[in-house]
């Protein structure tokens, strides 16, 4: 059992400081068709960086390449076909098509390639949602197992985890899609106020901290369904090295992604609903008071999402046009959050407070000071610049690494934040309503906002005009 190496429950591998690019400690240099400078590889051909990742009885990859490499290669080849190779390799190295097989190796070998799967099937549970993978999968282990039965077992252990896994994870994705469906038919029916049309926040929840965490619930839990791979698989682009097919971008794997994004737009529009529906002005201002003491809680727990939701949802034009009602609020309470979001120096002022938020993890003692929930759309746009700003592939056609050990750390640390417990109770009544309570279009939106307080100059005029 020795030589067994660690398995994956330690984050430690994602974790910025964890995260060691040092991949190896020789100097500039080759080894086996990988390009390495001062200790960390930079460059290499697919095939060499396929063979780095397969185990033999003396070695074992590092976590951190293995994160990075399973990440990044499926911009060049999908993981069944990677998985594949990665099986043939280990027959032919380890002679498992031997009629005899040489069982004092193999008791070395098989361990280090369960560990390999083990990893594989923790961190990106999806790519086994395919027939092919489990093939795969099952038919190394049944060439391993006659030398050891504990192979077996831990066969079965490996597959019911996965099970379970996917279970849990599509269960989440039907009960995302239920919601989405009866929402969106509600979403078009409110293009006038309506009478009453339904409870308001305020008698769902008066309490913003409540609140607050309640958001903190659906942000995590939307952020578990999130696989690493759907990051890289938004940019998935042709492979100029390989002309004939595009490398799987038919079926973009994203719509844990796309979800989370739609939920973000989602609560825009309801903070925007919320502070036109009411008739009064008196009203309007106590709603706007309590989302920006709703915001500012999620700025203290760290959920960072809720947070830039709220503040865009105040600042939407049929919002910010109602001058008479933000005479009502103390607005100073507002700009401060508005300044942690303020989008000047491309996000200086957020980015700040995340790493203060990240580093607080880091040393946290409790869920509570573990929550990280990054500003969603931003972290995208980040990981779609890096990818756009360098080329998968250096002009000698070896796989560009350096770009993907970036990568690999910014998904990373995303991942760490994304496996974080909610320590708050649930509140299945508030998570009901923020879910489903009805939204206004954007005309739906103008029109309250018009009705509430009419057309200041001649452009709202005609636009009033125009919706009614």
């Amino acid at each position: 059992q020795e030589g067994m190496p660690q398995t994956l429950s330690s984050t430690s591998m994602f974790t910025p400081c964890g995260f060691s690019p040092h991949l190896h400690t020789s100097k500039e240099g080759e080894q086996g068709g990988l390009i390495f400078q001062d200790g960390n590889l930079t460059s290499a051909s697919l095939d060499a960086l396929i063979q780095h990742l397969i185990p033999t009885t003396d070695y074992y990859p590092e976590k951190a390449y293995i994160f990075t490499f399973l990440l990044s290669s499926r911009l060049f080849i999908e993981p069944h076909e990677l998985l594949s190779r990665v099986c043939h390799k280990c027959i032919e190295q380890q002679r498992l098509d031997d009629p005899v097989l040489d069982k004092a190796r193999i008791r070395k070998f098989g361990p280090k390639i369960l560990q390999l799967l083990t990893e594989w099937t923790e961190t990106f549970p999806y790519d086994f949602q395919e027939e092919r993978m489990i093939g795969h999968l099952k038919d190394m282990i049944h060439r391993i197992a006659p030398c050891d039965e504990a192979y077996w077992k831990k066969m079965n252990q490996l597959l019911q985890a996965l099970n379970q896994k996917l279970a849990t994870l599509s269960h989440g994705q039907e009960g995302i899609v239920k919601i989405s469906a009866a929402v969106s038919d509600k979403l078009v029916a409110f293009k006038s106020k309506p009478p009453s049309i339904q409870r308001e926040i305020l008698s769902v929840c008066s309490d913003p901290y409540t609140l607050a965490q309640q958001l903190t619930h659906v942000e995590l839990e939307r952020l578990s369904h999130i696989g690493p791979e759907e990051f890289v698989q938004a940019f998935v682009h042709k492979d100029p090295l390989d002309g004939t097919k595009t490398c799987f971008s038919e079926q973009k794997k994203t719509s844990n992604l796309e979800a989370y994004v739609k939920w973000f737009n989602r609560l825009c529009y309801l903070v925007a609903t919320e502070i036109c529906m009411p008739a009064k002005k008196k009203q309007r201002a106590q709603v706007i008071e309590f989302f920006i003491d709703v915001a500012r809680e999620c700025f203290n727990i760290g959920n960072f999402n809720s947070l830039m939701a709220i503040i865009s949802g105040m600042n939407m034009s049929p919002v910010s046009r109602l001058k008479k009602t933000w005479s009502k609020v103390k607005t100073a309470k507002f700009f401060i959050l508005e300044h942690q979001m303020d989008p000047t120096g491309n996000f200086y002022n957020y980015r700040t407070a995340l790493r203060g938020a990240a580093h607080r993890s880091l040393t946290a003692h409790s869920n509570r000071e573990k929550i990280v929930i990054p500003f969603f759309s931003l972290l995208i746009k980040d990981i779609y610049f890096l990818n756009e700003g360098c080329a998968n592939r250096l002009p000698n056609g070896h796989v560009n690494f350096e770009k993907f050990l970036e990568l690999a750390k910014q998904v990373g640390e995303f991942i760490t934040w994304k496996q974080v417990e909610c320590p708050f109770e649930q509140d299945p009544n508030i998570i009901h309503y923020l879910h489903t309570a009805p939204i206004f279009t954007e005309d739906g939106l103008y029109l309250a906002s018009y009705e509430s307080e009419s057309p200041e100059n001649q452009t709202e005029k005609d636009r009033w005009k125009s919706l009614r």
